[in-house]
């Protein structure tokens, strides 16, 4: 089964949706992104058409690998997105991939650089706060109220994360350090 491929080179793992479907066997043709006919459909009410709500056909499959990849100390990467006239559903499916802890993404086309450049790059209204979550609390122990909300060791690391993320992103990128502020 195709689910993803390493290199040394990269020193990473990534999906590759189209592979993986092939390999599953799934009736999809698509490569990345969702599927009109993946739902979960809305409690049925007598004379009223039924909500339809779309589900993400690789959601399962990139958590699995991003765990994979964190247990084996190696970089997760999302495959391609293959409908280069649909940048919101690229962007959407970009940004799930890095929320869950892609760190980047395959690009098909020259108008999905831009888009995974913005994704895969912290918003630098999250930075702020995980610097503020550092700043609170420098050796990563206790527990303070930012902002009415209460902040321990485990948001302590989810802030460290982000902040190593902008760091090396700032390295490559000044007008997103400047952003930073780091």
């Amino acid at each position: 089964m195709a689910i993803a491929t390493a290199s040394p080179r990269m020193h990473g793992m990534s999906l590759g949706p189209a592979d993986l479907a092939a390999s599953r066997g799934m009736k999809t043709t698509r490569v990345g992104g969702g599927h009109p006919d993946y739902v979960v459909l809305g409690d049925a009410k007598p004379g009223a058409v039924r909500e339809r709500f779309p589900q993400d056909l690789w959601h399962y499959t990139v958590a699995k690998m991003v765990d994979a990849c964190a247990a084996a100390a190696i970089k997760p990467f999302y495959g391609p997105f293959g409908d280069f006239a649909d940048p919101e559903g690229c962007e959407a499916q970009f940004r799930n991939a890095f929320l869950m802890g892609c760190v980047g993404a395959w690009t098909l086309h020259p108008s999905q650089v831009p888009i995974a450049k913005r994704v895969f790059s912290p918003n630098p209204a999250e930075v702020a706060f995980a610097r503020k979550i550092l700043e609170a609390m420098p050796d990563g122990s206790g527990a303070v109220m930012i902002d009415a909300k209460m902040q321990d060791d485990a948001t302590w690391k989810q802030a460290k994360v982000m902040i190593d993320l902008a760091r090396l992103v700032a390295a490559k990128d000044p007008e997103l350090a400047a952003q930073y502020r780091l």
